[in-house]
């Protein structure tokens, strides 16, 4: 007879190795805590590292609220090669050679050329995605298109872009090191594409680390191959959406309401609750994800029987 307690609902911050998908650190989550409800709130490449937030059981509910959140990066990029997909790990398809121009630039990260080519990234208000992605084109990624001939020509698509800016450039090899803060749905492998592109040259990514997803960071990341208790390191659920969302009190009118999935008014609150999406609370634990507009709020997702007191705010 197995006596080992359900695991926590909630949400566990990796810190991804390089090589693994996404979609394998949720299968060893799931083996780890002997659990089919796992998910991750936002995919992260093979190549890179960082901060993966994995939702647990009922936390599982927060995944909508979890990826539309934007998201902080530190990169490399190599200029002089192109690669089919925009990363190491992709072929090489194109080489230029580092000209004269091209050193003047790296050997000074404040040079002007460089700061254009920043700024002009910084405005960017749509991106054409990388072809080895998982887009879906008709229900099928576009990745697999691709690897099985495919030639694919997709429409950019909206992005925005809260920061960008260059750490470090050096001429040998010729390469950027960056941080960029974007909105959900931006490729940080077509940035090196498209910065190389201002430069007049070519480019592909050789590192990306995540620093930051939402309100998650890497001070919250743990390293799946040397936790000892992952239970442990789950943040419980009404943490994770206060984190995420914000929260507000419920009455117990308020309460029962809720629970019914039934509209709320002022008066089925403790405080005015903010204009938008937040966790409903009652005495810590997480009754609701409401959304509260024009003096109404309503039910988004409901959490029966959920964890109690708010544990690491």
């Amino acid at each position: 007879m197995n006596d080992r307690p359900p695991p926590p609902d909630g949400v566990l911050v990796l810190d991804k190795p390089q090589g693994p998908t996404s979609h394998d650190m949720v299968a060893r989550v799931r083996r780890a805590l002997r659990t089919r409800e796992v998910g991750h709130a936002g995919t992260l490449d093979p190549m890179a590292t960082g901060v993966l937030v994995v939702a647990i059981g009922q936390g599982t509910k927060l995944v909508p609220w979890l990826t539309a959140h934007a998201k902080a990066y530190r990169a490399t990029i190599r200029l002089g090669v192109a690669t089919a997909s925009l990363d190491a790990q992709g072929e090489v398809v194109e080489t230029r050679s580092i000209d004269d121009r091209l050193r003047a630039v790296l050997a000074d990260a404040s040079h002007p050329e460089l700061l254009a080519a920043l700024s002009a990234e910084r405005a960017r208000t749509e991106q054409v995605p990388p072809v080895v992605s998982a887009i879906k084109i008709d229900g099928v990624a576009a990745h697999a298109r691709v690897r099985r001939g495919e030639v694919l020509d997709l429409a950019p698509r909206p992005v925005a872009v809260e920061r960008l800016e260059v750490l470090a450039a050096r001429v040998d090899p010729p390469e950027l090191d960056v941080e960029v803060a974007c909105a959900k749905g931006y490729y940080v492998r077509s940035l090196a594409r498209d910065l190389a592109e201002r430069l007049c040259t070519v480019g592909h990514l050789v590192m990306l680390r995540r620093a930051r997803s939402g309100p998650f960071t890497l001070d919250d990341a743990t390293d799946l191959a040397a936790a000892e208790d992952l239970a442990a390191r789950v943040i419980p659920l009404s943490a994770a959406a206060t984190r995420a969302l914000g929260s507000v009190e419920l009455t117990e009118e308020g309460v029962v309401r809720a629970r019914h999935g039934k509209k709320l008014a002022r008066e089925h609150f403790v405080d005015a609750p903010p204009a938008g999406a937040a966790a409903w609370l009652a005495s810590g634990t997480l009754i609701a994800i409401g959304e509260t507009a024009d003096e109404e709020s309503r039910v988004l997702r409901g959490f029966p029987g959920t964890d109690g007191p708010p544990a690491g705010l």
